[in-house]
């Protein structure tokens, strides 16, 4: 049940994009957010979401922020630094802020370097949820519905904070988790980071290649599925591995051993083996969809 009435008076979007622009339109459908503005470096971008019923303004400057009771920065998360000094002499003292990124150490790490006494009011977020496609006019107010939100609180987040972090997430459909940001980032890099590396790394190969107009000509439907995240946004993906390059080159590591494994395989013609490899591939990946790896 949705409270009488709304939860925050103002939204602060900063970067509305797919995830900022989702939450804006998932907190006005709940009920749960009154006013909402929008801050980014793309006005034809804020325009679509102004116009998509997202926005009730578009903000002229970090500002914005005195008057807002919930602040979310939606940026690739090589900006949040920066993001972050702008906004913190405009902070009010019952401000939440939250950021959306997929990495939560360098999150934590920047709220603490920029905001200082003021990281309490700072509580790290990722919803794990989006696609390839970027922008506010991909945006939805479903989007988050029946998703996980990931919450890395620091420590010095007094309970109501987080309290208020998870009922923002709440209120937009989502379920949310706590983590550890190492545990988070180590999650992450396995499931998300590297699947994302090796797609790019698949269609580059194929694209340098001398024949590369032939190739891409015969490739069908396993080599678009696969690869359709090669499709997200490349500056933000290149920020992700910056930010959490020693949990992805562990995974990269990992994967490369597994990768030699399956080509001495191929190579010594080893039929049984490969079948067994792929059996259990495929077994893993049913029990996942069918929801019986749930933690």
């Amino acid at each position: 049940m949705v409270a009488a009435g709304p939860r925050f008076a103002q939204l602060l979007v900063v970067g509305v994009g797919l995830i900022g622009t989702s939450f804006a339109l998932a907190l006005k459908a709940a009920g749960a957010c009154a006013r909402v503005s929008g801050l980014g470096r793309s006005r034809a971008n804020l325009e679509v979401a102004r116009a998509a019923g997202a926005l009730d303004a578009i903000a002229d400057g970090a500002e914005a922020a005195r008057e807002a009771d919930l602040v979310l920065v939606a940026t690739p998360v090589g900006q949040l630094p920066s993001v972050l000094a702008a906004l913190a002499p405009h902070l009010g003292p019952q401000v939440l802020v939250m950021d959306a990124g997929s990495t939560k150490r360098d999150a934590v790490a920047a709220a603490r370097s920029v905001l200082g006494q003021n990281a309490a009011r700072f509580v790290p977020a990722h919803p794990i949820a989006g696609g390839e496609k970027s922008g506010a006019a991909a945006a939805s107010a479903a989007l988050f519905r029946e998703r996980r939100v990931v919450l890395t609180p620091l420590a010095e987040n007094p309970p109501e904070a987080i309290a208020r972090a998870e009922a923002a997430w709440q209120a937009c459909g989502a379920q949310v988790l706590r983590m550890t940001a190492e545990a988070h980032d180590e999650v992450l890099a396995a499931v998300s980071h590297l699947p994302h590396v090796l797609a790019y790394a698949l269609v580059a190969d194929i694209a340098a290649r001398p024949n590369a107009a032939g190739l891409f000509a015969f490739a069908a439907g396993g080599f678009r599925d696969f690869t359709r995240i090669a499709s997200s946004h490349p500056g933000l993906w290149r920020d992700i591995c910056l930010a959490n390059h020693d949990r992805i080159g562990v995974e990269l590591e990992r994967f490369g051993a597994e990768l030699a494994r399956v080509t001495a395989l191929v190579q010594a013609r080893d039929g049984e083996a490969l079948e067994q490899l792929f059996a259990r591939a495929r077994a893993a990946r049913e029990k996942w969809l069918a929801g019986d790896f749930e933690p």
